[in-house]
């Protein structure tokens, strides 16, 4: 089975501003489309930015109330949008988008083509359509590729799923064990991000390379 590409998830109908427009007209039209943030975009459609509702309420931090009224109404999109933009490209995974929103702390991504132009928008909510494996399944996911494909004995490490994201505490047996862990947790159907704790008992990698030859793992 290939994996789900962003192409396959995203909207391809998307609000965008230009940098010109007057920051006093962004809440309108958020509040128009019911959307949270929209990028910006130059003449060749590019992606600049992306303005959100928390840049249009900075805007409205303390001060003199008629300063920051005239303050406001000479503002223009380009200078209160957040830039440069994350964005991500059509032909990556939906996984790997999910983990950028997870690292980042955003709640959508534009999503742009080979000459990063944007082709459309991708959400939290466009990604539950793909992460819904419950928890507790993804935790007995996690434990298998410990004990049956790396053999770390049970109960070396702790397994933690919480909408997704796995969070690993403990030790494994060798130093070369993290890499492959890691790559394989992160396969997993539903795991959004992993972040791990993990150290190992002895370091094999020292040995490896001064031996010239690979250990095998127990695949």
């Amino acid at each position: 089975m290939h994996p789900i590409k962003v192409a396959d998830l995203m909207t391809d109908e998307v609000v965008s501003l230009a940098p010109g427009t007057a920051a006093k007209e962004v809440a309108k039209v958020l509040a128009q489309y019911d959307i949270s943030g929209a990028p910006v975009l130059d003449d060749e459609d590019r992606v600049l930015g992306v303005v959100s509702q928390t840049d249009v309420l900075a805007l409205t931090s303390p001060g003199p109330p008629a300063q920051g009224t005239v303050r406001t109404a000479s503002l223009t999109v380009g200078e209160i949008m957040s830039a440069p933009a994350v964005t991500v490209h059509a032909e990556e995974t939906a996984a790997d988008a999910a983990r950028l929103m997870t690292r980042r702390g955003i709640e959508r991504l534009p999503v742009v083509d080979v000459e990063e132009r944007l082709v459309g928008i991708i959400t939290r909510r466009d990604l539950l359509r793909l992460f819904l494996r419950p928890d507790a399944e993804i935790r007995r996911r996690v434990h298998e590729v410990l004990t049956d494909v790396l053999g770390v004995p049970a109960g070396n490490v702790d397994v933690h799923v919480v909408d997704g994201i796995v969070t690993l505490n403990g030790r494994v047996p060798q130093e070369s064990q993290l890499g492959p862990l890691l790559g394989l947790v992160e396969r997993i159907d539903g795991v959004v991000a992993v972040a791990s704790h993990l150290t190992a008992l002895s370091d094999d990698t020292a040995d490896a390379g001064a031996g010239g030859g690979r250990s095998a793992m127990p695949w």
